[in-house]
């Protein structure tokens, strides 16, 4: 009996299977259904190519920040020098402070900085940049720049006998190893008749990238003893740079850090260095996910008008087999099943195509920007140089559910209508 049969159950799928692949001229709305599948593809794909870029933006941000730049930068809280009239903030006993701060659990190294803005010469070309005074063994310490993932020309065992210097800041220049570059500071050597710059020349020994523009175009590294002289800084550090073995969870650190370093010390993290653009961040993240759930939306409501359409086209085909005793819910089921197989299919379609586009992004960016004539990324502008993409299986299932879930739920109110639908009225005049 009718009233027996199991929900989806064969006879179903196959009404369902028959309606989806009916012709036009026999009352079906192929052509609907391929509109509907489109869609959803299209919907699902940029959502998960979105998130894909989303994530590895952020990914490859943090990174940089990371491999680039100290976790936690400790300094002090500034006295007013009597001579000067000016806040020195320099560390006298700054060997002491690091090697307490190295004994904190989590620290992986600490190293004394001396940091300066000069401005850089070199043929003629001059550039801003931002000097840091560091150890050579500390500077391998620094993933990006000396350490494990660094993208760098030269030899850091010469570290000692010249600079090492950004990318962009070659670039800029016009130079490369073996060259000389000079600085020229505007506090130099004080004498009788004032403070008169002070210049001095380097040969390049090392150059590196390491992956943000903004670090690449400006930083050069000298070695701590020669920044030293160079900024009159003899004795004394800026600040100490402190790397942690979780630099996500560095917040839990700052109190135990601020312990051993001292009273006066003050303790700036990464995040509060970059915590305004990952705020930024992920209020963009927010807001394009909803947008993109709109036009998944958009997409599914596709679903709905040709579902309607052949409730409309199938009413005779409704009354033929409610007379024959099938219930409301198989028809429920079955009109079900047309719906929301358009939507499986094209979210399964989405999700391969989101998904090789992730894999792919490289040749695919590199020809974009070929048939655009270049230019199309500008590092100056996003930081990085290149667009990444991380596929993430959080990002994918979210982009699934949502699909899935708005091609069911709009799927069920047709599928109703049809179920409801009098037998009689429907067969009225046939």
């Amino acid at each position: 009996m009718a009233g027996t049969t199991p929900p989806f159950a064969g006879f179903e799928w196959m009404i369902a299977w028959r309606y989806l692949r009916a012709r036009r001229a026999e009352g079906g709305v192929s052509v609907m259904t391929w509109i509907s599948l489109i869609g959803i593809t299209l919907a699902v794909f940029a959502l998960i190519a979105t998130l894909a870029v989303r994530s590895g933006f952020r990914a490859e941000f943090v990174d940089t920040i990371l491999g680039a730049n100290a976790h936690v930068t400790v300094y002090e809280a500034g006295r007013i020098d009597p001579v000067s009239g000016r806040i020195d903030r320099s560390l006298t006993d700054y060997e002491t402070m690091a090697a307490a701060l190295r004994g904190v659990p989590g620290v992986t190294r600490t190293a004394p900085l001396i940091k300066g803005q000069v401005m850089a010469n070199a043929g003629g070309r001059n550039a801003g940049i931002e000097v840091f005074g560091i150890r050579a063994d500390d500077l391998r310490g620094i993933p990006r720049v000396g350490g494990d993932q660094a993208q760098a020309q030269g030899d850091l065992a010469r570290f000692d006998e010249g600079i090492a210097i950004g990318s962009g800041v070659a670039r800029e220049l016009g130079i490369g190893l073996g060259d000389r570059i000079r600085l020229i500071s505007p506090d130099g050597v004080k004498t009788a008749f004032g403070t008169s710059p002070r210049v001095k020349a380097y040969e390049v020994v090392y150059v590196f990238t390491a992956g943000r523009w903004d670090i690449d175009r400006t930083r050069v590294y000298l070695p701590f003893a020669e920044a030293q002289s160079y900024f009159n800084r003899e004795g004394t550090a800026d600040e100490i740079e402190v790397m942690v073995a979780a630099p996500e969870r560095v917040d839990m650190l700052e109190f135990a850090l601020l312990e051993a370093a001292g009273p006066r010390a003050q303790v700036w993290t990464w995040r509060d260095a970059s915590g305004g653009f990952l705020r930024a961040l992920d209020i963009e993240d927010n807001v394009m996910f909803v947008i993109l759930s709109i036009l998944v939306l958009i997409a599914a409501m596709n679903i709905v008008s040709g579902l309607i359409m052949l409730v409309k086209n199938k009413g005779r085909d409704i009354g033929i087999l409610r007379t024959m005793g099938l219930t409301e819910g198989a028809v429920l089921r079955v009109f079900f099943i047309c719906g929301a197989f358009t939507g499986i299919i094209g979210t399964a379609a989405g999700v391969i195509l989101g998904c090789l586009f992730a894999i792919y992004i490289d040749p695919i960016f590199s020809f974009v920007n070929y048939v655009a004539g270049g230019g199309v990324w500008d590092p100056a502008v996003r930081g990085i140089y290149a667009l990444p993409a991380k596929l993430q299986l959080g990002d994918v299932l979210s982009a699934v559910a949502l699909s899935l879930g708005l091609s069911f739920v709009v799927t069920i109110f047709p599928a109703r209508r049809a179920a409801r639908m009098n037998p009689v009225e429907a067969l009225r005049y046939e």
